[in-house]
């Protein structure tokens, strides 16, 4: 695609081999800014509160384009969800249009983005104004082979995780278990419950959880019990209805063995995507001229992202992007090794091509950059008169 290219898929295969999880992708971090400034980008100042992400800068127009970059991988699985293969299209992308900014009269920020596993990155840097002056943000998804690229219509679903924390009251399990309050019952009785309550649910409600603690020792009667558990759904109503249902299920289980409980987030609410379907129009027309199929489509039946908060704001797409021959689902074993072969590398310079694509698309036709530029200045006015201004 362009001359960085073996460079671009050697930092991919890198980030492969040498996975990090959420928060904690310095190396990762520090190669990619590195290769930014390599090819001519600035680096702005680090972020605060944000160590593993970054923003490189190209060019001074006014059309502000965000390409975003995502890093991180899973626990134990590595990169089972492709992040390697995110960051090499988004490079790959970014660094085919350095030499054309002036002439399309953009400023191309490429946003390094940590802890989309878990942890909403993204939402962090959504409050601390990172993109305020972007008129139009993108990146692709690698999945299994089979679904269209059209990301038209496509959506992702809303997930909170939060921690679950039942207290109950120690006693000796043999000799007095009649004055303890167990608050490990208190998490089965709710996990009963929750398991009960999918029955009733919509068939693309989603509820997952797990018991990370539940007593030490069999002659205790446990007094604390934790549980760690999210809630998906494809609107902000549904999820909000979903999660109070929930919640019900642990009060219960708290009421029945007259434990107390209390919640925690551990993270912010990823929301909805929204596909922008002047951005998808472009990437389609690409993407078609690369062979692939752009028939409409449902997308995946469950997911999250926290792209979705960027996109409640920011014009966005993230289109889903079929890897040949991968048959494993995302998050699995399978699909980690899947995303270090030719095939997924092959996806990746061709989703690039596509990002490029639509962008210079975008900036070349009059009536779509305006648009953008004004539907950017009507959501911040100030970075966007600013960037008019060149400063």
């Amino acid at each position: 695609m362009n001359d960085a290219a073996p460079a671009i898929e050697s930092l991919s295969r890198d980030l492969h081999a040498h996975p990090e999880t959420s928060f904690r992708e310095f190396t990762s971090a520090a190669k990619i800014s590195a290769f930014l400034a390599a090819a001519g980008f600035t680096l702005a100042e680090p972020l605060t509160g944000s160590p593993t992400a970054f923003v490189a800068v190209a060019g001074s127009g006014p059309l502000v384009v965000g390409i975003c970059v995502e890093y991180d991988a899973l626990p134990e699985i590595g990169h089972a969800c492709g992040h390697n293969l995110i960051t090499g299209a988004s490079l790959a992308a970014a660094t085919s249009l350095v030499p054309f900014v002036d002439e399309l009269g953009i400023t191309l920020k490429v946003i390094g983005t940590p802890a989309e596993e878990h942890g909403g990155g993204k939402v962090y840097l959504l409050e601390q104004g990172i993109f305020d002056d972007v008129a139009l943000a993108m990146m692709v998804h690698p999945v299994s082979e089979g679904l269209s690229v059209n990301p038209a219509g496509t959506s992702s679903q809303v997930v909170g995780r939060y921690r679950v924390t039942f207290h109950g009251k120690a006693s000796h399990a043999a000799a007095a278990p009649h004055l303890g309050i167990n608050a490990a019952d208190a998490a089965v009785v709710s996990q009963v419950a929750i398991g009960l309550l999918r029955q009733q649910l919509p068939s693309d409600h989603r509820v997952a959880l797990f018991v990370a603690e539940a007593g030490v020792v069999t002659n205790i009667i446990p007094d604390t019990a934790v549980v760690n558990y999210e809630c998906r759904a494809f609107t902000r109503e549904q999820f909000d209805s979903l999660q109070a249902r929930v919640r019900r299920c642990f009060d219960a289980g708290a009421l029945a063995t007259g434990a107390t409980v209390d919640y925690v987030d551990v993270g912010p609410v990823y929301e909805a995507l929204v596909q922008d379907d002047v951005l998808s129009s472009h990437w389609c027309s690409a993407m078609e001229f690369l062979g692939r199929d752009v028939s409409r489509s449902p997308g995946l039946s469950g997911g999250s992202t926290d792209m979705g908060n960027v996109s409640q704001l920011v014009p966005s797409i993230h289109p889903w992007v079929g890897i040949p021959g991968a048959t494993s689902p995302i998050h699995s074993a399978g699909f980690a090794d899947t995303a270090n072969t030719a095939g997924a590398y092959t996806t990746m310079f061709e989703s690039a091509l596509g990002m490029a694509w639509t962008i210079a698309d975008v900036a070349q036709d009059p009536s779509d950059r305006q648009e953008f530029l004004t539907r950017a200045h009507d959501r911040c006015p100030a970075p966007l008169v600013a960037a008019q201004k060149g400063l």
